[in-house]
């Protein structure tokens, strides 16, 4: 702000302390987040987060800890063994990027010496599984979608059997040979123990959690059930996340998507905002993101809303008292009160009084949260 003298008239010009009042709070919001492990790259995914009304998040590694276990091996075709169904899994899983296909080989290293052999041909089906040909023979390692996709049906015999292992919340991974089906691979996984809290808090900052997998129905309610999320969408390929997500935003709503597999990508760039997992997260997830959680401590996620909401207040002040101090600034100068010496210094008590307000932002924290911690 400067003293300008026209011929009968001093006038107040540039007002700096209303340029301060929204990159300060952002920046300072932006150092708070960094320090609960959000790396944000834009500030005004911050703005945007503090409208989010819905949630939506993806299962495996997010809700749950990433690391599932592959707990029973099933032959369908008794001419494999457990061992050969097995190691043909692992070897189109190899490449793959997703939490599921990363258990199959690193379970099949702990509980085997022999080498996973090479593969080749290999496809990502993205919201389906895994083509690749290994030794000759081409493999399928998915769910029950890339099954129906390739004609491939399932027995009577097989649908009883995996139901009990779906009632139970795990996933399934069907292994076909050659177009037939060889058997499948079971596998469970741990919810984090700081789910239930974080949605807990979410619920209470009147946001809607909403789950949005491509796991089966079974698993996904089982994991909603523990987690009381009411809104569940399960088997849902890549697109029908982007329906999904369309729908919300049809009716106006601010919707945030957490994720961290490949799968996830398109609906991280679809929705208002997205939240990468940093840690266990593909690349294509993370370049995908407005947000990334580096150490994946989902648990911060309800401070980070907070945060957004609080940012926008100090702005809201800020604004306010900027424009209130100007004015009053504008007045006196128009009536001759304010002189020269006593307007740059009420100018520069406005710019610091902005930052100082901001800079608050920096060690914020929500009380209720801080309560709970206590």
């Amino acid at each position: 702000m400067s003293w300008m003298k026209n011929p009968g008239q001093r006038f107040w010009k540039a007002p700096t302390v209303l340029v301060l009042a929204t990159p300060t709070a952002i920046m300072a919001a932006i150092g708070n987040a960094a320090k609960h492990g959000f790396l944000v790259r834009e500030g005004d995914a911050l703005e945007r987060l503090a409208s989010v009304k819905r949630v939506a998040f993806d299962k495996p590694g997010t809700l749950t800890c990433g690391t599932p276990q592959v707990t029973a091996v099933q032959i369908a075709d008794r001419n494999y063994t457990e061992k050969m169904l097995y190691a043909c899994a692992a070897s189109a899983e190899q490449l793959s990027e997703h939490p599921l296909g990363q258990a199959v080989v690193r379970c099949f290293r702990q509980s085997f010496s022999s080498e996973i052999l090479p593969s080749e041909d290999f496809h990502m089906l993205p919201g389906r599984g895994v083509s690749a040909k290994v030794q000759g023979k081409r493999i399928l390692a998915g769910n029950e979608e890339l099954l129906s996709e390739q004609k491939i049906y399932l027995s009577e015999n097989v649908q009883n059997r995996t139901k009990e292992y779906l009632s139970q919340g795990s996933t399934i991974i069907y292994i076909a040979l050659d177009g037939y089906l060889a058997g499948y691979l079971v596998l469970s996984d741990t919810i984090r123990t700081e789910s239930g809290p974080m949605i807990s808090r979410l619920s209470g900052l009147g946001v809607v959690p909403v789950l949005l997998t491509g796991d089966h129905k079974n698993a996904a309610d089982t994991i909603a059930g523990k987690l009381h999320i009411q809104e569940v969408h399960a088997g849902c390929l890549p697109e029908d996340k982007l329906q999904i997500l369309d729908s919300y935003q049809k009716k106006k709503e601010v919707v945030c998507m957490v994720g961290d597999g490949v799968n996830d990508a398109p609906a991280l760039k679809r929705a208002d905002v997205g939240i990468a997992m940093g840690f266990i997260g593909s690349d294509i997830a993370v370049d995908a993101a407005d947000i990334t959680l580096v150490d994946d401590e989902i648990r911060e996620l309800p401070h980070l809303l907070a945060l957004s909401r609080r940012m926008m207040t100090t702005i809201k002040c800020n604004l306010s008292f900027s424009m209130g101090l100007n004015f009053l600034a504008i007045i006196l100068a128009v009536t001759g009160i304010l002189n020269p010496v006593v307007g740059a210094l009420v100018h520069n008590a406005g710019s610091v009084f902005v930052i100082l307000h901001s800079a608050l932002l920096l060690k914020w924290q929500n009380p209720i949260y801080r309560k709970q911690q206590l």
